[in-house]
């Protein structure tokens, strides 16, 4: 095995080349636009189940696209998410990205209430008067309640990533979105992170 000398400017266009040769040589064709966000997952992970796992509802990118230049917000259900979604372009359009999760309010009433934080941090997000976009690549118990919300009709996000990661309740709450009739951007299964959360809303602002 040999090393390769490339300049750091040059990693992520590498990266993205060889994640494209792989890509071919399985006979996977990813169509031109979600292409960006698929690759974008697949480089944060190196795992190329996101070609197959990742499902968009019907314009989904593109009206995320079209939510950013309107200002839309990103909530997100961790620090480690919110660390990693490029703001400063998201601030271009006016938009902030926001968690709650270490908020004093959201830990004593989930407390109070016996609760994850994820649950409360999403009742204080409907309570923004802005257009929201969620990216969920933690807590399940978030995505669940954004469904009960939207049901209830305290809340209708102009998109729902979810990609949380883990066990318990994950496969199925991933499911109760893809039930709705919100855009979303969702990975099948137990895989996703907080790290793909972040990759995810970075392809759609790289894209604008």
């Amino acid at each position: 095995m040999e090393l390769k000398h490339i300049r750091p400017s040059d990693i992520e266009k590498e990266s993205f080349r060889i994640i494209q040769e792989e890509l071919d040589k399985m006979g996977k064709k990813i169509p031109e636009e979600i292409r960006p966000t698929v690759f974008r997952a697949i480089h944060t992970t190196a795992d190329f189940d996101y070609a197959d796992t990742l499902v968009f509802s019907e314009n989904a990118v593109d009206i995320a696209k079209r939510a950013i230049q309107k200002g839309a917000h990103i909530v997100t259900d961790t620090n480690m998410a919110l660390s990693g979604i490029n703001k400063k372009t998201l601030a271009k359009y006016g938009g902030e990205v926001h968690c709650f999760m270490a908020d004093e309010e959201v830990m004593r009433i989930s407390k109070e209430r016996g609760v994850t934080r994820a649950v409360v941090s999403m009742e204080k997000a409907a309570k923004l008067n802005v257009p929201l976009i969620f990216a969920i690549g933690n807590a399940p118990t978030a995505l669940i309640r954004l469904k009960e919300l939207i049901d209830e009709g305290k809340i209708r996000p102009e998109l729902i990533i979810g990609v949380p990661v883990g066990f318990v309740n994950v496969v199925e709450a991933k499911e109760m979105i893809l039930e709705t009739d919100i855009p979303y951007i969702v990975n099948r299964g137990r895989k996703g992170g907080s790290g793909v959360a972040a990759a995810i809303c970075n392809s759609i602002l790289y894209s604008l």
